[in-house]
């Protein structure tokens, strides 16, 4: 769950038509970065659901501890596995990319879009079980 700390600036509102445009071509990052995933792992994406968020909530964020000035990028949730009396039900894993903090922290849209890959690997091999931070640095993706 890449992370930031966080300046007391704030992106300016955007009028309505920029806003799309923002969110379209952010959601060309995500597409791009998914797409050059290497083999075997983009295939593991396959149980995975990628979903744009604004924001964490602020339940997110306290429950990851994060400070006042800090914020995420993105985060992994894993899925879950439900047994009713009528059967099983199965929530994928989710990747959620947080695209505020993103837009706000890296407005060069080439840094952008680096930093939206960097994320989607990050939460990628969270999926995969890599957790220790030593094994995602020695990857590159802390």
């Amino acid at each position: 769950m890449p992370k930031s700390r966080r300046g007391s600036a704030r992106a300016a509102s955007r009028p309505r038509a920029a806003r799309s445009a923002h969110h379209d071509r952010f959601e060309r990052y995500v597409d791009r970065a998914v797409r050059a995933i290497p083999s075997p792992f983009r295939e593991a994406l396959a149980q995975v659901a990628i979903v744009i968020a604004d924001e964490p909530s602020r339940e997110l964020l306290r429950a990851e501890r994060m400070g006042p000035d800090e914020t995420l990028y993105g985060y992994y949730q894993p899925g879950v596995d439900t047994l009713y009396a009528w059967g099983d039900t199965l929530e994928p894993a989710r990747i959620v990319i947080f695209r505020l903090p993103l837009e706000q922290d890296f407005p060069d849209p080439l840094d952008l879009e680096d930093e939206v890959r960097i994320t989607i690997l990050h939460e990628l091999a969270h999926h995969l079980g890599i957790d220790d931070e030593d094994h995602l640095a020695e990857l590159g993706i802390d």
